[in-house]
């Protein structure tokens, strides 16, 4: 079980690790309002505007929290050239994240899930609806080419490569080939979130679904622990990796290792959960950045969970960074 002086020893080591984020880098826009009177024209409330929020989301907030916990991080994907995608890479480097792997591709719109919430200042703010802009094709040649050359570039001194693929297309087949050469190439740990497509992501070192990916990968309803070890088996042989963090919400995670034992992890904190948006982003940053760091696989899937604890008791796309950790872990909640 992870001590104290064990914590602070692995996550030391996070400042010592390069890493290479790859996939959709999304833009988190925050509309807030606060609820003013009900419409005449149809029976759905009307917000007077307070104010409006940008945040780094999908492959930028992996990116986002792997920064704040220490490690030196590469984003590599694309942006539109549209004001969303400026005020993206805007964001990133004013986060001091590198901008050099982020193509911006005229074909494309910037990914962007605009979430309009409600709530007066002295009040909770819910999420009341979420409007998604997508791009409606994935790159073409010319861009993946693009792709292709920065990932090149960012990856000769990568000792962990994250992809985060959100189904906007920028992970390609291609792509993720040449994930997989830079990291035989450097011995560099590999892991996927992804939302839609995890089964085409064959012999990375982790993966981290939720439940309700491994029931959709599997068929099997996973409703109690035998069932999660069993699809959780059989999603582990099918990718070929060491290694599956599945998380569970308000029950924590779930670690299998392949040709090896399985730990469930309880929540850590309270199972009362203000926001689990951009947690995955929180856990597979933690988790890869520990297994990078020499700690062993179940220390790993603690610290991630430690993370993802913390994480989603913030409001809105969150980070977390390693004074947090250390100060939740000795206090025993976030």
């Amino acid at each position: 079980m992870l001590d104290r002086d064990r914590l602070q020893t692995v996550t030391e080591q996070f400042a010592a690790r390069s890493v290479v984020v790859v996939g959709d880098l999304i833009a988190d826009e925050y509309l807030y309002g606060k609820p003013a009177r009900i419409s005449r024209e149809a029976p759905v409330l009307i917000l007077a505007f307070t104010g409006r929020e940008m945040k780094l989301g999908g492959a930028a907030n992996a990116c986002h929290n792997a920064h704040t916990l220490g490690a030196r991080v590469t984003p590599v994907g694309l942006v539109g050239s549209d004001p969303l995608g400026a005020e993206t890479l805007a964001l990133l480097r004013a986060t001091g994240i590198p901008t050099d792997g982020v193509h911006v591709a005229s074909e494309r719109s910037t990914p962007t899930k605009t979430r309009i919430m409600a709530g007066g200042h002295q009040s909770t703010r819910q999420q009341v609806v979420r409007l998604d802009r997508e791009p409606p094709w994935g790159p073409d040649a010319a861009t993946e080419a693009q792709l292709l050359d920065r990932l090149e570039q960012a990856a000769t001194a990568a000792d962990v490569i994250i992809v985060s693929d959100y189904g906007y297309g920028t992970v390609t087949p291609r792509v993720f080939e040449a994930v997989q050469a830079a990291a035989r190439q450097r011995n560099a740990v590999v892991t996927v979130d992804s939302r839609y497509e995890l089964s085409r992501f064959r012999g990375a070192t982790a993966a981290t679904p939720n439940e309700p990916e491994l029931e959709a990968l599997t068929g099997l309803s996973v409703d109690d622990d035998l069932t999660l070890e069993k699809a959780g088996r059989q999603v582990l042989d099918r990718l070929e990796a060491r290694y599956l963090l599945v998380t569970r919400g308000s029950r924590g995670v779930a670690l299998l290792e392949r040709g090896g034992g399985s730990a469930l992890i309880p929540v850590f904190g309270s199972d009362e959960i203000a926001d689990v948006t951009g947690a995955g982003d929180t856990v597979i940053s933690a988790f890869t950045l520990a297994l990078a760091s020499g700690a062993q696989p179940v220390e790993a899937a603690e610290i991630a969970n430690l993370a993802g604890g913390i994480v989603v008791m913030k409001r809105g796309t969150a980070t977390v960074d390693r004074p947090e950790l250390l100060l939740a872990f000795d206090r025993g909640r976030p």
